[in-house]
C-alpha cells in the first residue's frame, strides 16, 4: 500500500464541474484508495461539501481546496495530467491508457507533488485546461459508449495507481507548475517583442507554447534558467524598440 506522503502528494482536480453529488462520489472514491487532497476549480458555486453522496467521506469534502484557474491549481504540481474519453478531438499532447499512465502517476508522487485533472461531466477538459497538463491519460473505454460517470472514472483511475505497485522510482525532480508558467510568460514576451506573435491569434499562441513548455520536461533548476534567459531576450528587444 501507499504510504501517507505518497498519497499526500495526489491533487485531484475537479474543473468546472456542476453537479454536486458527482463531487461527492469522486471524494468517496478518493477516501476508498487513500487520496485525501481534492481540489475544486470554478464550481459554478454549487453547494458540493454537504454532498450525500460522499459516503465516509465529509473529511475529504470539507476540506476541499476551491481556485479560481486551473493555473492557480496546479501551480505547486510538478507534473499535471489531464484525463480524457479521447473522442473526435485530436490530442495535442502525448496520450497514454490508463495501465502505462498510472505507472508513471505512481513513479513521480514518491517524491513530488501531482495534480490528476477531471473535466465537467459534460464537455470534459477544454482546450485551455489541458495546455497545463504535461500528458493526457484514457481509460480504455469501447467506442460506442467512451464517457464515464465522473465519480466512476475518479475510482478507475486512482484504483490504477494503488495497483501499480512496482513502478520505478524517479529521481529527479521536475520544475513546478509555477515555475513552468512563469517560463512561459517569459517566452510569451519575447515572441511578442520579436513579432513572431500574429495580431489576433494570441490565445492560440500562448496555449500552444504552454503545451510545448511542458512536453520538454525540465527540471525546476532548468526552468528558472530558461525564464531569466527569455527575460533578459525580451528585455533587449524592448530596448532596441
Amino acid at each position: 500500500m501507499l504510504t501517507d506522503d505518497e498519497a499526500g502528494n495526489l491533487r485531484v482536480v475537479l474543473v468546472a464541474v456542476r453537479n454536486p453529488l458527482n463531487i461527492g462520489a469522486a471524494a468517496r472514491a478518493m477516501s476508498n484508495f487513500g487520496f485525501l487532497r481534492l481540489r475544486v476549480v470554478n464550481c459554478y458555486d454549487v453547494a458540493f461539501r454537504e454532498a450525500r453522496s460522499a459516503v465516509g467521506a465529509p473529511k475529504v469534502l470539507q476540506n476541499a481546496e476551491e481556485f479560481a484557474s486551473v493555473a492557480d491549481a496546479v501551480a505547486d504540481c510538478g507534473l499535471v495530467v489531464g484525463t480524457t474519453a479521447g473522442g473526435l478531438r485530436q490530442p495535442e499532447h502525448p496520450l497514454h491508457r490508463l495501465d502505462a499512465g498510472g505507472a508513471m502517476i505512481r513513479s513521480r508522487f514518491k517524491s513530488e507533488r501531482v495534480a490528476l485533472l477531471f473535466g465537467s461531466e459534460k464537455r470534459g477538459l477544454s482546450n485551455d485546461d489541458l495546455s497545463y497538463c504535461h500528458w493526457l491519460m484514457r481509460i480504455p473505454t469501447r467506442e460506442a459508449h467512451d464517457s464515464m460517470n465522473l465519480g466512476q472514472a475518479v475510482a478507475v483511475c486512482l484504483y490504477e495507481l494503488i495497483r501499480a505497485e512496482h513502478a520505478p522510482a524517479v529521481a529527479k525532480t521536475k520544475a513546478s507548475g509555477a515555475a513552468l508558467e512563469r517560463m512561459t510568460k517569459s517566452l510569451l514576451d519575447a515572441l511578442k517583442e520579436s513579432g513572431y506573435t500574429k495580431p489576433g491569434m494570441e490565445a492560440a499562441t500562448e496555449a500552444k507554447m504552454r503545451r510545448l513548455v511542458r512536453r520538454m520536461q525540465l527540471s525546476e533548476e532548468d526552468a528558472e534558467l530558461w525564464t531569466g534567459m527569455l527575460a533578459k531576450a525580451g528585455y533587449r528587444g524592448r530596448r532596441k524598440g
